[in-house]
């Protein structure tokens, strides 16, 4: 498992992009589908939305980007996406300039993959859940081309510390120690759409937990698909008892 530090030169990028073309301000739109771990990535991608320019809104039909973090866990929460971009599709007719966004772990599905190619090529930028750090790159890149951008990552051993995050809370988030799971249970899809167990160092978590106390967060919940399994990926073996001593 490598941790490597978050790059920002494309949050500037894209800052610089929607200044010059964007003199009143643009907008985002974020949904979140899911989990509590889907929950805090959506306020991942929405922190680096802010660094990269956008000021967030509620209001879905006049933004300037719509962003949506899936989930796959029932098939009605896929159909509950294509719906919505059924909903987008007219909206992007009026305004074609509208970028719309999907990530998630609905989108580790090829067969998903596919029907978006083919049934929603209005959809502008596309990745699933190893590589949310790539999110002003991929959007970068959507700006200067008008070709649908899709990268998606069967798996990673990477873990990128120092993301931008917009708490939905001032007093509560949540914090992951880890991603993935290796069970493999028959009715499970958990480890096809977010890979095998990988473990963040000890410190990094202490880190962080440190930086959210110090900003007056009182309540943290610990996340990751299978925490029971914390640790065993790395180095020096950290079980969650020991973690929760530390």
């Amino acid at each position: 498992m490598n941790e490597t530090r978050f790059n920002s030169e494309y949050t500037e990028r894209c800052r610089d992009y929607f200044k010059t073309e964007y003199p009143q301000g643009a907008t985002f739109f974020i949904q979140n589908e899911g989990c509590q771990m889907n929950s805090l990535q959506t306020e991942t991608v929405a922190g680096m939305a802010l660094q990269m320019g956008l000021t967030e809104t509620t209001e879905e039909q006049n933004a300037s980007v719509v962003i949506y973090n899936t989930c796959t866990v029932r098939e009605n929460a896929n159909q509950k996406i294509y719906g919505h971009l059924g909903g987008l599709k007219s909206i992007k007719r009026k305004n074609p300039g509208l970028k719309i966004v999907l990530f998630g772990c609905m989108m580790q599905e090829h067969h998903v993959i596919e029907k978006i190619r083919k049934d929603y090529p209005f959809v502008d930028v596309v990745f699933g859940t190893h590589n949310i750090h790539k999110f002003p790159e991929l959007f970068y890149r959507s700006l200067m081309g008008n070709s649908q951008i899709i990268d998606i990552w069967e798996d990673s051993d990477e873990i990128v510390e120092g993301l931008p995050t917009a708490r939905k809370y001032s007093f509560k988030t949540g914090v992951n120690i880890m991603f993935g799971c290796n069970n493999f249970c028959s009715y499970c899809i958990v480890p096809y759409v977010r890979g095998r167990e990988k473990s963040r160092e000890p410190v990094s978590i202490l880190r962080e937990l440190e930086t959210l106390a110090a900003q007056g967060v009182s309540e943290v919940m610990l996340l990751g698909q299978n925490v029971n399994s914390y640790g065993k990926t790395l180095d020096i073996p950290v079980s969650f008892a020991e973690l929760l001593k530390e």
